[in-house]
């Protein structure tokens, strides 16, 4: 599976962004999709993720802001960012892992076996 992440760039805090995650290579339908971030000199960290059987998880610092939606017709994944504040400034992956169980909770990196090559989402005060 190949994933491209693109939709990144620099807004005003309290504005928008919409990331895109297209992936190729193989249907991504049964695929857990996560997106994380890397913000400079802090570690990556978990965002959202979408489960292949439709629970969603989102990180205490993103709930009610950001958004993960998914197309599986188009093989693409979505995170929707709203309210952005200069903490979210990072460079956001895409990531896709295989099903690992009914009960799992896809939260850390290595729940994944797929990345994408990131995008630069900067956040000015």
């Amino acid at each position: 599976v190949q994933l491209q992440a693109c939709g990144g760039g620099l807004v005003q805090a309290g504005g928008s962004l919409r990331l895109s995650c297209a992936a190729s290579g193989r249907t991504v339908s049964s695929y857990d999709m996560g997106w994380f971030r890397q913000a400079p000199g802090k570690e990556r960290e978990f965002v959202t993720a979408t489960r292949w059987s439709g629970p969603i998880y989102y990180a205490d610092s993103v709930k009610g802001r950001f958004t993960i939606s998914r197309d599986n017709a188009k093989n693409m994944v979505y995170l929707q960012m709203n309210s952005l504040k200069p903490e979210d400034t990072a460079v956001y992956y895409c990531a896709a892992g295989q099903n690992r169980g009914t009960f799992y909770v896809p939260k850390r990196e290595s729940d994944y076996d797929y990345w994408g090559q990131g995008t630069q989402v900067t956040v000015s005060s």
